[in-house]
């Protein structure tokens, strides 16, 4: 092979190198098309639903591209709602419709996503509201929820408005999920905590009054017998001495329970 047809084979090897690079992908902002691999420690939010009323539909595509732009990619992972519908049509549990509750454990196990966002965007003529909803996967309990309204302004603004109300959920949400179950036996066993004492302290009282009322009552009885004895018989010991029976009698009684 002659020098030229070398360097034009050369040539043309680099330009075929070239278009591969031109026409390859590039990754979007978090660096990766897909979603987070098993080294990856973001976490993953799907949008699960996002609800129009009397605004375009074209809002719902807008709303996502505009929080795609938004989100902290350092540390989550948005999937989209074709995302989200795709891996649901592949469960054999899965029923469109659930947005909260037990149901949403397939999410988390189709889509590994830790948290689902619903988005709900109303508007009026220049009156337009929002609700932003974050719903934990694991519990299908709502973890945080952002709303307002504005009774003049565009779409566009309520739409921006959207966008940052939901970013700063995912900002606000801590680190670790809260353990809902540990809380609630937590409060479980602080509750029954409390009842326990109170009744000790009840029946602490209880054994307290109990035996002052025994010892009234005994040395009552006594006393009213020496009386009896002492003083010949005088109807009135006989009485004391019946009522601090009946006094002891009442302090056992109290003990017994």
């Amino acid at each position: 092979m002659n020098r030229a047809a070398l360097v034009a084979l050369l040539l043309l090897a680099s330009g075929v190198a070239h278009a591969d690079n031109r026409a390859a992908p590039a990754p979007d902002s978090a660096g990766t098309r897909g979603p987070p691999g098993p080294a990856d420690n973001r976490r993953i939010v799907g949008i699960l639903e996002v609800r129009v009323d009397g605004v375009p539909e074209e809002v719902k595509e807008r709303f996502q591209r505009g929080l795609e732009d938004q989100v902290d990619t350092k540390h989550y992972w948005l999937a989209s709602r074709a995302h989200v519908k795709q891996r649901m049509m592949q469960s054999t549990k899965w029923t469109e419709g659930c947005i909260v509750g037990p149901c949403l454990a397939e999410v988390r196990a189709q889509t590994g996503a830790e948290l689902v966002l619903l988005a709900a965007l109303t508007g009026a003529g220049t009156s337009f509201g929002y609700v932003v909803t974050l719903v934990r996967t694991d519990t299908g309990r709502v973890l945080q929820q952002e709303s307002d309204r504005c009774d003049v302004c565009t779409v566009n603004e309520a739409m921006t408005q959207a966008t940052l109300a939901t970013t700063g959920l995912l900002n606000n949400v801590p680190d670790k999920l809260p353990d809902e179950a540990a809380d609630q036996t937590a409060s479980v066993n602080l509750a029954v905590g409390r009842i326990e004492r109170d009744l000790a302290a009840h029946d602490r009282h209880t054994t307290h009054l109990g035996a002052a009322l025994t010892a009234v009552g005994v040395a009552v009885a006594i006393g009213g017998l020496a009386l009896y004895f002492t003083q010949d018989s005088p109807t009135y010991a006989a009485a004391t001495a019946a009522a601090g029976g009946a006094l002891a009698a009442g302090g056992v009684v109290v003990l017994s329970f």
